[in-house]
């Protein structure tokens, strides 16, 4: 990345042209033994340090400064030859500007996973609040029954990301050295395998690099087969999911990357997975189920407000199910996705409702007598710890905001704290 910057300060160290036609402006570029200029990743993180910092031009290779482009009110220029840039630099030819990008993204709605799930009304429930409030959703069940469908289904149902969304997910792309060569317009969807390494789903490495879930960033990170992750692993997520945001530390440098993303993962019941099955009997002895649940930290599964198990369907229901889900009733969930998020907006609030910590829970959420009192019955019944009965009230105001009824800012029913409660089977 610095090669076209420091072949310019000994340029200038030699004579060849003067300092100061080089001192406020920012370089980018491999350069080979041909002379010539090859592109490099981070073109768009760079542009924005550019603007910050005050620095201009931005000189780099066609793909670095198309990508440096996106970023505006900066000054770009693209050199492909050093040998045209010193004579730029030098009075001769001046270079060009990158060419604009014509595409635009593509705004229609498409249903292909969503309407591929047969049956699973309790899944797709919690997939619409899931997408309404941002909360982390897991599924269990057989193998077989839909689980990484429905959990791929969730992009569909997420609305399409704001222009200062598109900003932040060109910038994690461009960090991690990908080339956008426009604004990302598609939230992203990860699914690493469980076998990844801490640095491969945290980040790490060196050069520290953005992991899995940076690259999810305001997108689904999907984690199939949840209890095959290492452990020390999946503990690592614990941070994130609270603050939206990773510290990796390695030697003598810090990096800090974005990680505010939807949380999905998916297991089984039991190893051999069919514990609870109607047809195929479990071959696990308790010991072996217990070992298996026990890969979950309890504070892990905590953070899981909604947790749904996925069942297989008998032969009748999948008869009646044949067609899956119409377009109509995914256009219907999308919308009230939408008008969900959209009432929370009206409330002001800022953030998913996943993310409100207590004051704002108490503000836009406030518990009557008789919501209390059913609170501390679910609370009891289901050994909610504090962390679980705020989850539960949060997604109590998800369903509120999904049904669409009242003034946004009225506060959840009985009946939105029982559906919410429902949603959180134990595993």
């Amino acid at each position: 990345t610095l090669d076209l910057a420091l072949a310019l300060a000994a340029a200038a160290a030699v004579g060849h042209l003067a300092a100061r036609r080089v001192e406020r402006g920012l370089y980018l570029g491999e350069l080979g033994i041909d002379a010539r200029i090859r592109d490099v990743p981070g073109g768009f993180a760079a542009a924005e340090v550019a603007r910050r910092e005050g620095a201009s031009p931005l000189v780099a290779p066609p793909r670095t400064a198309a990508e440096a482009a996106l970023a505006p009110g900066l000054e770009i220029r693209v050199a492909e030859r050093l040998r045209d840039l010193v004579a730029a630099l030098t009075g001769g030819t001046p270079l060009s500007k990158p060419a604009p990008s014509q595409k635009e993204p593509s705004r229609a709605p498409r249903f292909e996973l969503l309407n591929a799930i047969r049956g699973q009304g309790a899944a797709k429930r919690a997939l619409a609040v899931a997408a309404a409030g941002g909360h982390p959703l897991l599924f269990f069940g057989p193998p077989g029954t839909g689980k990484s469908l429905l959990a791929r289904a969730l992009v569909e149902l997420l609305p399409p990301p704001s222009l200062d969304d598109r900003v932040e997910l060109t910038r994690v792309r461009s960090a991690a050295g990908a080339w956008p060569a426009e604004l990302v317009s598609q939230r992203p969807f990860r699914a690493p395998h469980h076998t990844t390494s801490f640095a491969g789903l945290i980040g790490g490495g060196s050069p520290v690099r953005p992991g899995e879930i940076t690259l999810a960033h305001r997108g689904v990170l999907f984690l199939d087969e949840l209890p095959e992750f290492k452990r020390d692993v999946l503990e690592c997520l614990r941070q994130p999911l609270e603050t939206g945001e990773v510290v990796v530390a390695r030697a003598m440098r810090h990096a800090r990357f974005p990680a505010r993303f939807h949380l999905v993962g998916a297991m089984n019941s039991c190893p051999c997975g069919y514990l609870g099955h109607p047809t195929r009997a479990c071959r696990c002895g308790p010991r072996r189920v217990e070992a298996y649940r026990a890969r979950l930290s309890g504070p892990l599964l905590d953070r899981f407000d909604l947790r749904i198990e996925v069942p297989p369907l008998a032969s009748e229901a999948w008869s009646r199910a044949i067609n899956g889900v119409q377009l109509d009733e995914s256009i219907a969930m999308r919308d009230a996705v939408a008008r969900a998020r959209e009432r929370a907006r009206a409330r002001g609030q800022a953030v998913e409702n996943a993310e409100l910590n207590a004051s704002a829970l108490d503000r836009v959420a406030p518990i009557d007598g008789d919501s209390r009192r059913l609170l501390e019955r679910l609370a009891e019944r289901q050994a909610l710890s504090l962390r679980g009965i705020a989850g539960l009230r949060r997604v109590a105001r998800s369903i509120a905001d999904l049904e669409d009824e009242g003034d946004p800012g009225s506060p959840p029913l009985a009946v939105h704290y029982q559906e919410a409660a429902a949603l959180r089977t134990e595993v």
